[in-house]
């Protein structure tokens, strides 16, 4: 027993290490994945950390020149407009309604064409206001008669009051009389004409020169003084106004315009770009509103233009375009030139053969074609209009030809005149 006893401590020392050992190699094996994770990391930190990606883009841009498109700063007069959005109205529109009551008759006028002021649009019955017209005539006839003889026996009784043969008082009631008659007559003039009056509305005439719309009531109904719906609606096309819009902040720009004269406004078809080709009439600024409106900030304006060929149609939007200076004598430059970033507007300038340099530059206008700089650029001076994206100041560059690829991957290359041009250097990324 006693054998056993002090054996049994040693087969336990002799299976002790090997139950440890897997446990100790385990607990090893923790902390060296532990220890490639945290390297693993700071690794990653170093790669991505923002200073050490403008040192690795400053490098590929050393590493060689970076292709541009450049265009040349010119000096020219720049009209500056303020663009808004419009609806075409017409300049008069009238609802030609019957002014009496009776059976439409007759329709003389085509839907859809033009008249003229005076021309003969519908007809009614007019047999029932000549009937008038007639009784009203024959009625001061009557009463032109029974005047004649009042007058008569006035003078009849006047003499007689000479020879003493008659009373003051018989003079006198003939007198009055003759008054009453007189303003019986009278009365019978106004019955004529507004009997003819009457009768002459029968014949629907237009009032104006425009357009003819659709036919709202056929011949043979019945119409009357008191409907609501009109025959037909007049609109006049030429010349023709354009209701619009700016934001208030313009309103010292348009006043000042005002009073140099008469602005010049121009209609594009809604969503054109601002070219001679999607213009579709000069006019004028002809009124300037006398509020601003408080629930959207803005102030309305409405200018008249000749519409010649009929570009203009009422109802339908239109852009507009405001001139309210121009700028003498400006550098412009394409807008694709102009870069955004955190510090404000700048430009990257052709220095030398093959350098450029980074300039802050304050742009006065812009608009779709070109860029009014005040301060930053000279005429003269060649700025980067596409890729601008790799450069930094000091990048070497070759001046690559418009239209094509800057580099491998990327989109071609927008000319100065594209009218995208502005939006794009807008989302380009700042400096």
């Amino acid at each position: 027993m006693d054998a056993l006893t002090r054996e049994a401590p040693r087969d336990a020392d002799l299976r002790g290490p090997d139950v440890v050992r897997p446990t100790s190699r385990a607990r090893r094996a923790v902390m060296v994945l532990l220890c490639l994770l945290v390297i693993a990391g700071i690794v990653c930190a170093v790669w991505f950390w923002p200073g050490r990606r403008g040192d690795a883009g400053r490098s590929r841009a050393e590493n060689g020149p970076v292709p541009v498109v450049v265009s040349t700063a010119a000096t020219r007069d720049v009209p500056i407009y303020l663009d808004g959005l419009g609806t075409v109205q017409a300049f008069n529109t009238v609802t030609i309604k019957p002014m009496v009551d009776g059976p439409l008759t007759a329709v003389k006028f085509k839907e859809g064409r033009a008249v003229k002021a005076g021309d003969v649009l519908a007809t009614i019955d007019a047999r029932a206001y000549q009937a008038a017209l007639d009784q009203a005539v024959a009625k001061k006839q009557q009463d032109e008669a029974q005047l004649a003889n009042a007058r008569i026996d006035l003078v009849r009784y006047q003499r007689l009051i000479a020879q003493s043969s008659t009373s003051a008082q018989l003079a006198d009631t003939q007198k009055a009389t003759v008054a009453q008659d007189e303003a019986q007559v009278a009365q019978d003039k106004a019955q004529i004409d507004n009997a003819r009056t009457q009768l002459s509305y029968t014949t629907i005439v237009a009032p104006i020169d425009g357009l003819t719309g659709i036919r709202q009531v056929d011949a043979g109904n019945i119409v009357h003084a008191a409907d609501t719906t009109g025959l037909v609606v007049i609109t006049q096309m030429h010349p023709i106004s354009v209701v619009f819009t700016l934001p208030q902040q313009a309103l010292p720009d348009v006043a000042r315009a005002m009073r140099e004269g008469t602005p010049e406004v121009l209609a594009y078809s809604q969503g054109a770009n601002p070219t001679p080709a999607g213009m579709l009439d000069r006019g004028t600024l002809a009124v300037l509103d006398n509020q601003v409106d408080p629930t959207t900030g803005t102030i309305k304006l409405k200018a008249t233009f000749a519409n010649p060929d009929n570009k203009l149609w009422p109802g339908g939007f239109v852009g507009v375009r405001l001139l309210v200076d121009v700028a003498k004598g400006a550098t412009v430059v394409p807008p694709a030139a102009v870069q955004r970033g955190p510090r404000g507007t700048y430009a990257y300038v052709i220095t030398g053969t093959d350098g450029v340099s980074r300039r802050q530059v304050t742009v006065g206008h812009e608009d779709e074609t070109e860029s009014v700089i005040t301060e930053g650029i000279r005429p003269g001076d060649r700025v980067v209009i596409d890729g601008a994206a790799r450069l930094t100041d000091g990048s070497h560059v070759t001046i690559a030809q418009p239209g094509g690829p800057v580099q491998a991957g990327t989109p071609g290359l927008i000319p100065a005149s594209a009218p995208g041009a502005a939006k794009q250097a807008a989302g380009r990324p700042g400096g």
